[in-house]
């Protein structure tokens, strides 16, 4: 007779954060350990109140952003609860703090600047099955380029934008630096559209 099945052997989906999805977004962000603290605005803040908002004001931003249909990331869902995230989206949509790399004119760029695993769930993977759905919408949605911010695995801070060394196994290149702990990475997703 078989055991019992892991939850981690029970396979994934990854569905785009819409207006039918943002209460899976607003019940992982609210769970225990959950970001509910910065609503994944760091980098899309902008503007004189900046650093002032409160959650409330931040969760309030990013709903709007959802329902003017404004990609704004990728929910992983295991027995259709949600488990996962990622911020990714087209680069113009967040704040100019998300560095430039070597990109041409003609290039659609989508930038990945966040992952949120948790805890139960990190260690099985989903960060870098977060990561193979974000190339995938991205590739999806027309661009041309995907860019990612992340750091070494020994960074004492910015560990929520993911580590270089699962970036460079899907392929992602060193681009260059975005202050000191910082990388910019991108991986080539075809012709511009």
């Amino acid at each position: 007779m078989p055991g019992p099945v892991s939850p981690q052997a029970t396979p994934l989906e990854f569905h785009a954060v819409d207006a039918m999805r943002w209460p899976d977004l607003v019940r992982l962000f609210e769970d225990r350990g959950g970001p509910r603290y910065c609503w994944c605005m760091v980098w899309r803040e902008a503007g004189p109140n900046r650093g002032q908002l409160t959650n409330d004001d931040r969760k309030a931003l990013l709903a709007r952003r959802v329902d003017a249909g404004t990609p704004i990331g990728l929910l992983a869902y295991r027995d259709a609860t949600p488990v996962g995230w990622c911020s990714v989206a087209p680069r113009e949509s967040y704040r100019a703090a998300a560095l430039k790399g070597g990109d041409a004119p003609e290039d659609v760029v989508w930038s990945l600047v966040c992952f949120f695993v948790p805890r139960a769930e990190r260690g099985t993977g989903l960060g870098r099955a977060l990561l193979d759905a974000a190339i995938a919408e991205a590739t999806a949605r027309g661009a041309s380029l995907l860019e990612a911010y992340p750091v070494d695995p020994d960074s004492p801070s910015y560990r929520f934008m993911g580590f270089t060394t699962m970036f460079r196994s899907a392929g992602f290149v060193d681009v260059q630096r975005a202050g000191t702990r910082r990388h910019v990475m991108q991986l080539s997703l075809g012709p511009a559209r």
